[in-house]
């Protein structure tokens, strides 16, 4: 897959940066796609469509980390602020501290792909979430990949 490099944004995040947010939000992000993320941050794909549950899906953008998201104008891409924005309809845990399941890129009409963490904090498959299914504690998602590296190759 290849990223419109003028779509990236800037600054890309360092290893600081992960390091905080997987403490934060207790896992272990998989070193695919941290290397994705350092090159890639936030960008579009030049050609982003992805097949899954019989159907096609538009990746608009990756999210991307930033430090201070208010303090760029494509922070409203950030991991954080989508995670604040869905909250309790990405768990099916309301004592969950951390995450489960994490957006990492946005879909054409609202959906997200998302690294799932509810099986393994370290190795989370790759599944779409669906926004007009879900529900307060009550994710609807649809399995893409066992891993990051795997769902890029889905990517046409």
């Amino acid at each position: 897959m290849k990223i419109d490099n003028s779509t990236i944004v800037l600054p890309l995040p360092t290893d600081e940066l992960f390091e905080r947010k997987e403490k934060f939000w207790r896992v272990k992000l998989p070193k695919d796609y941290v290397d994705f993320m350092k090159e890639n941050n936030g960008g579009k794909p030049i050609d982003g469509d992805l097949r899954c549950n019989n159907h096609e899906y538009a990746i608009d953008r990756f999210l991307c980390l930033l430090t201070v998201p208010r303090e760029n104008t494509l922070g409203m891409y950030d991991i954080d602020v989508t995670l604040t924005q869905l909250e309790d309809r990405l768990t099916d845990n309301e004592e969950l501290l951390g995450a489960d399941i994490l957006p990492i890129a946005v879909l054409f009409a609202g959906d997200f792909v998302c690294l799932d963490f509810r099986n393994n904090r370290e190795n989370p498959s790759v599944v779409v979430w669906n926004h007009e299914e879900s529900a307060e504690l009550e994710p609807v998602t649809y399995f893409v990949a066992d891993t990051f590296s795997e769902f890029i190759s889905k990517v046409d």
